[in-house]
């Protein structure tokens, strides 16, 4: 979330009757707010996370399914601007609550790297579609509510850090500021232990742009990094002729990590719609096994609905609208719309569509109601047009916003209690075998499963929710899946 300048948030106005039909409806004047507050509200927060219609296409394009394939950048592109889009105006519409969807951070990683490596990338969707609808079944019988409450706070807290550094990982690697060797260590600097190419240069100093902007509380400071940085990098590209980083099939290490960057032969284009439907439901579980597809659902799940609720209740926060339970307005609505959102994201192949803490950026800026994400929602489809944009961005400078990202995950490490052994412990494990093992999955299971047996072999079993004992069960068994298979095949 971007920072917001404490002097200028406004306070809360008192409420007046409704002006007319659209007033009334989102409550804006009930809310003590005005349509000029709603606009600039729905402004502040596309600007915030448009940053997204960029960055998501990079993680996916960038890596490869079972068969090799990788996803179109600029269909991939098009496809996370409509779904942001359309899902940002169904919450205005049904939960009536300034809260913008897109594709989540953390979530396409998963799909990225742990999921569509192992299967299709129809398969890997289709477990998106399948999370969504998990999601909403759970939102409409209430057992999402219940899920929630199973795990410990500073856990779930935990699972949101380690998917920061994850996220900063990523950003290194794929910058080439970071870089695995075959010896000792087995990570060092950029190469050999030195930042010697043009592309880690302009990494480090598109990073500290970035930071800078969000040091001045500049709205859209990620987004605005991202733009200035891939001009820097068009400008060094067309000095240098760096080139990519394989060239006929022969490694360039100093070569630019995904896209060359260079100017666009065209800015406006139509949208590149093919993935829409490309998902496959049955596939995975074909593909991978039931077992692993299993884990990879529940794992999704786990990551996305945990970091809405807690989305959903900072937003309203920031602009005092919870109510005395600590619950924003509409909440069944909001999850139920964020439910179908993960699902629309997996129908379109751009990952689980998520509810964006940026939205808190809008709230500082006066919104307090859906009217705002009418705004925001109709900007993104408009960036949809866009989409040639995103081809000619390096990962060298989308990866400073994942840099970033991390970061503003990382500042919540400050609620967890570390004098408290066994829930330090298993926060811990959350965290460091996410980015150590390059897997989300592995880190949630390992925090789960190490708190479960940490608080029962202290004699405090019954502090553990039931369903958190079965959560540990499928994770055993997830860690075991290897020799499962192997003692399953010799019979």
């Amino acid at each position: 979330m971007e920072p917001v300048d404490q002097a200028f948030r406004p306070g809360p106005q008192p409420a007046s009757p409704p002006r007319n039909g659209f007033d009334r409806f989102f409550e804006i004047s009930k809310r003590g707010s005005t349509v000029g507050r709603e606009v600039r509200g729905g402004l502040a927060t596309f600007f915030t996370m448009a940053y997204i219609v960029v960055l998501n296409p990079l993680i996916l394009s960038s890596a490869v399914d079972g068969d090799g394939a990788r996803l179109d950048l600029g269909a991939v592109a098009a496809a996370t601007a409509l779904v942001a889009g359309l899902t940002t105006i169904l919450m205005g519409v049904v939960g009536r609550f300034p809260l913008a969807l897109a594709a989540g951070l953390g979530v396409n990683a998963i799909v990225a790297f742990e999921v569509a490596p192992q299967m299709t990338w129809a398969d890997a969707m289709g477990l998106v579609v399948i999370e969504g609808v998990v999601i909403s079944i759970l939102v409409l019988t209430g057992l999402r509510t219940a899920i929630f409450r199973s795990v410990p706070t500073q856990l779930k807290t935990a699972i949101g850090v380690g998917i920061g550094l994850f996220l900063a990982l990523i950003g290194f690697v794929n910058a080439g500021f970071v870089r695995g060797s075959a010896g000792t260590p087995p990570v060092s600097l950029g190469l050999g232990g030195r930042l010697a190419s043009w592309p880690a240069l302009v990494f480090v100093l598109g990073l500290l742009l970035t930071a800078l902007l969000m040091v001045r509380r500049v709205r859209g400071g990620i987004l605005i990094g991202i733009a200035a940085t891939t001009l820097l990098a068009i400008a060094v590209e067309g000095v240098a002729r760096i080139g990519p980083s394989v060239v006929n099939g022969v490694p360039n290490p100093k070569g630019w990590s995904l896209t060359v960057p260079t100017l666009p032969k065209k800015i406006i284009g139509v949208p590149d719609l093919e993935l829409l439907g490309r998902f496959d439901v049955l596939g995975p579980w074909v593909r991978a096994g039931w077992l692993v597809a299993l884990m990879f659902a529940f794992t999704l799940i786990l990551t996305d609905f945990f970091d809405t609720m807690g989305t959903m209740v900072a937003v309203a926060q920031e602009g005092g609208m919870l109510d005395e339970s600590g619950a924003p307005p509409r909440a069944r609505e909001i999850l139920l719309v964020d439910g179908i959102a993960a699902a629309a994201g997996g129908a379109a192949s751009a990952s689980s569509a998520t509810s964006f803490l940026e939205s808190a950026a809008g709230v500082a800026e006066g919104a307090r109601t859906g009217a705002a994400n009418l705004v925001t929602g109709t900007l993104f489809l408009l960036a949809m047009f866009l989409a040639p944009l995103v081809t000619i961005v390096p990962f060298e400078a989308a990866s400073t916003a994942l840099v970033v990202v991390g970061f503003l995950m990382m500042t919540a490490v400050r609620s967890i209690d570390w004098s408290d052994y066994e829930i330090a412990i298993p926060a811990f494990l959350t965290i460091v075998l996410m980015p150590f093992t390059y897997s989300i999955s592995n880190g949630i299971g390992a925090g789960v499963i190490s708190y479960v047996l940490l608080k029962t072999a202290g004699g405090r079993g019954r502090q553990v929710h039931p369903l958190l004992y079965a959560v540990a069960v499928m994770f055993l068994l997830y860690f075991a899946r290897g020799p499962l298979e192997a003692l399953a095949a010799r019979r």
